[in-house]
């Protein structure tokens, strides 16, 4: 053994003894898992992350005005959704078959590029989905890479906001496999779902969809406005595994609102309704 690989086993072995909390380095992969292993925030002994955690999410909900949610469950093992068909038709969806109090959160376009809204989503740590397009993402494509560097996925929502309805097939596939091409190489993944806009669609779509390598077409099941949701539903209630829509807009399309303040109101109507928000790709 050389001399420094032997001064770091040392090193290891006096750190075990005083402290006993073992010489991984922090993001060392762990060996059976492959995953970065998990490291003791620095200042913190393990003891009192728990605690310290659970004070810093009280803090950052109060900054928001905003109560801490309760935790989501843990992701189901076998996911759901299968992303297929019998037919081999891409499936099209708005919920998800849970009987957990789960909903799932989705922004959609990308006109408005608020900076309050990534710190928000920062400090908040919730999960959400968002399907953009190119046409109004095309200025400022690193705003989105901050919130993909959150944990949120990104999404296909076409490359110019067509009703595909009114396209034929070779456009339908233009505008998704051309999207799907630009996502890729902006963000460094293919996006496996896809929501047609206006929620708009026909057998064409789903035909040019699953050309273009997408597994599953996302709609939804309420869709928030300002202050208020709309609901599909008679009732007018979230019900386990909804789908909601949501955009990135800002006070012009607001009426004065900022996006962070229609975000806080669409958290304030889970809660009151007994739900938390899990993570999409967790599931579908």
């Amino acid at each position: 053994m050389g001399r420094g690989i032997g001064g770091t086993a040392l090193a290891c072995a006096v750190l075990m003894t005083v402290l006993a909390t073992g010489c991984t380095a922090a993001g060392a992969a762990d060996s059976r898992t492959g995953e970065p292993s998990a490291s003791v925030p620095q200042g913190k002994l393990p003891g009192g992350t728990d605690t310290d955690a659970k004070a810093e999410t009280d803090a950052a909900y109060r900054k928001w005005g905003l109560k801490p949610p309760t935790a989501p469950p843990a992701p189901p093992t076998a996911k759901p959704i299968v992303r297929g068909a019998a037919d081999g038709q891409v499936p099209v969806i708005s919920e998800i078959p849970t009987k957990e109090k789960i909903v799932f959160l989705t922004f959609d376009d990308g006109a408005e590029k608020d900076p309050e809204f990534v710190t928000m989503m920062r400090d908040l740590k919730i999960p959400f989905t968002m399907f953009l397009t190119e046409s109004v993402i095309r200025e400022d494509h690193d705003y989105f890479k901050k919130l993909q560097q959150l944990g949120n996925g990104v999404h296909n929502h076409t490359l110019t906001h067509p009703n595909l309805r009114t396209l034929g097939a070779s456009a339908q596939k233009h505008e998704i496999c051309g999207q799907q091409e630009k996502l890729k190489n902006r963000y460094g993944t293919t996006p496996r779902l896809f929501r047609p806009p206006y929620g708009n669609w026909n057998e064409t779509t789903r035909a040019a969809a699953g050309s273009c390598g997408i597994e599953a077409i996302v709609l939804w099941r309420e869709s928030m406005q300002i202050t208020n949701m709309q609901y599909q539903r008679g009732d007018k209630k979230l019900h386990p595994g909804d789908i909601i829509l949501a955009h990135f807009r800002g006070p012009s399309d607001l009426k004065g609102t900022t996006m962070t303040e229609m975000t806080a109101n669409l958290l304030r109507h889970i809660q009151e309704q007994g739900f938390t928000v899990a993570r999409l790709e967790d599931y579908l």
